[in-house]
């Protein structure tokens, strides 16, 4: 193994009124502040003082309301209600860092391909070569709804339409050739104009013409994230993905599912060194392990039952309202569950029933509460992030916050230092593109189509 391997640091983020959980905004030490651009600046210069690789968005097109069909209980409870548009914010948090790379989820089910590749290759150029994309294909009925469809599209179709609109993605990024502008006044020749090509794409699901309006980007395509985990995720993954974002709970799944998606790249005729695993990671922080022990027991009095039923409603596309909690679900109830099969799959597996409860949809899916966090002081913390990065069983990880801002502050103050000292974590950025900092090469123009 490359003896200059060093751990990959990824800051989840979202442009809404809590984390991913939904307790977080009822934090005594959190933020509400979430309107204001000095608060997205802040976890910016924060992230970048902690040199991690990139902050990510993290994104949803409507509030939770599949639980009851009703939005009351998401607004009254603070459950993921409010959301700002993540890559309008990303120009702001560009604007106070110089080297943080800067990510944003875009959907491909409800976004025009062009449009897409417009906003991260402009957010390429204005950041100087910080871009990336975290390419979702959207799995909730309530987001459709508030796109003019009445349902998601099939979990399959979706990843074959997103399969085409990469294609046109990565063909728009390529379009211009790298030298095609020369803005030669004397000449009056601004850029060749058999440098500049149209894509004219004209496939099963879209049409794109082009030519495409901006000019090749510092880092020749932003950089892609996926987190997709399904088997037709991951074979989406294995081809387009170049940072993948896993949420593994254990070490040994972690280490059985980094050889499987690194197999994966391989067979899909891509360099897996050219793509990078890092798994969602929840740290309470404290000075000594005790400390961080109290610091997760207050945490864990912050959510209710509430938090659980609408973020599982939501992520599985199936209203929880009018099930008891130990009542056990049909098999229709389980087969209508269209949303994130990573989630039924893991509690079918776990609790090794076809028909699970309510309850244990919440308590194997910790879903709306700190599940599988990592506890303790700084030693503790880095034990941990050593063990799975040279098991290998990821090659970094996703720092999901417990609150705004102070969750980042911690770990930037406690725990980066330790993993510097054990020479695991850079102790100065090395470029300036996120590329860089991932140690991703620049993409060939059409090597995307092998």
């Amino acid at each position: 193994m490359n003896s200059t391997r060093q751990i990959s640091l990824i800051g989840f983020l979202q442009a809404q009124n809590c984390t991913t959980i939904p307790a977080a905004w009822r934090h005594p030490q959190a933020r509400h502040d979430v309107t204001n651009v000095d608060f997205y600046r802040h976890i910016a210069k924060v992230l970048e003082s902690g040199l991690f690789d990139l902050g990510f968005f993290d994104d949803r097109l409507a509030m939770p309301d599949m639980y009851g069909g009703d939005h009351r209980h998401t607004v009254e409870q603070g459950i993921r209600c409010v959301k700002l548009d993540a890559v309008t914010v990303l120009t702001t948090m560009g604007m106070a860092t110089s080297q943080l790379g800067l990510g944003a989820t875009y959907s491909t089910t409800y976004f025009p391909p062009f449009h897409v590749a417009r906003v991260f290759s402009t957010l390429d150029h204005m950041t100087g070569g910080r871009a990336a994309w975290n390419v979702v294909t959207s799995v909730n009925d309530n987001e459709a709804r508030n796109m003019g469809l009445l349902e998601a599209p099939p979990h399959d179709v979706r990843y074959d339409r997103a399969d085409e609109f990469m294609e046109i993605v990565h063909g728009h990024w390529d379009t211009w050739e790298a030298d095609a502008i020369v803005a030669d006044r004397a000449s009056g020749i601004y850029a060749h104009g058999d440098k500049v090509h149209r894509l004219d794409h004209d496939g099963e699901h879209y049409r794109s013409r082009g030519p495409f309006t901006v000019p090749r980007t510092p880092q020749g395509h932003p950089v892609i994230i996926q987190a997709g985990q399904s088997g037709r995720g991951i074979e989406f993954a294995s081809r387009w993905g170049e940072l993948l974002f896993m949420a593994n709970p254990n070490l040994s799944r972690a280490t059985e599912n980094y050889k499987a998606v690194k197999s994966a790249v391989v067979a899909a005729g891509r360099d897996p060194e050219q793509v990078k695993i890092a798994n969602l990671t929840f740290p309470v922080v404290g000075r000594t392990l005790s400390e961080a022990e109290d610091r997760r027991a207050a945490y864990d009095l912050l959510p209710n039952l509430v938090d659980d039923l609408s973020l599982l409603s939501e992520g599985l596309n199936f209203d929880f309202s009018d099930k008891e909690l130990d009542e056990p679900l049909s098999p229709e109830d389980v087969a209508a569950m269209t949303g994130i099969q990573g989630i039924r799959n893991q509690v079918i597996e776990a609790t090794g029933k076809d028909n699970p409860t309510v309850r244990d949809f919440v308590t194997v899916s910790g879903r709306g509460r700190l599940a599988h966090p990592v506890v303790g002081g700084p030693n503790e913390l880095a034990d941990y992030f050593e063990e799975w990065f040279t098991t290998p069983a990821c090659d970094g990880f996703v720092i999901a916050g417990t609150h705004m801002p102070g969750a980042f502050e911690d770990f930037v103050e406690l725990v980066v230092p330790e993993l510097q000292r054990r020479g695991l974590f850079r102790t100065e950025y090395s470029g300036n593109t996120l590329r860089d900092h991932l140690g991703l090469s620049q993409p060939q123009p059409g090597a995307w189509r092998q």
